[in-house]
């Protein structure tokens, strides 16, 4: 099987919230793992397409990380589960430069 990484991730089990960019409510869902290109989550219940643009908030150790990112691919898990993958589009520097430590700090996935 060819890896399809290109970046190395950091294993996360957490609650993330995510919302399109002009939409005020929030989902909940929970992180798989998280890289400085994107990140993976698993949510109930949602209907993203391959495309959408969202807001989704996340935390790397101490900080909040706020990011817009794009809609890469999206695998039911079950009727109605589904692991969703996103792009960075757009994310405060300071905070990639977290994630770079962090991933390069911890064995990645």
């Amino acid at each position: 099987m060819r890896e399809r990484r290109k970046l190395p991730r950091l294993a996360t089990d957490q609650v993330i919230s995510f919302a399109p960019v002009d939409y005020s409510g929030e989902r909940l869902a929970v992180s798989k793992d998280v890289s400085t290109g994107g990140i993976r989550f698993e949510a109930v219940g949602c209907e993203l397409e391959l495309g959408d643009t969202i807001r989704v908030t996340f935390n790397v150790g101490e900080q909040t990380v706020v990011a817009v990112a794009e809609v890469c691919w999206v695998t039911e898990i079950d009727p109605i589960s589904s692991d969703i993958g996103l792009a960075f589009l757009e994310i405060d520097p300071s905070a990639l430069r977290l994630l770079e430590e962090n991933c390069e700090s911890y064995p990645s996935i």
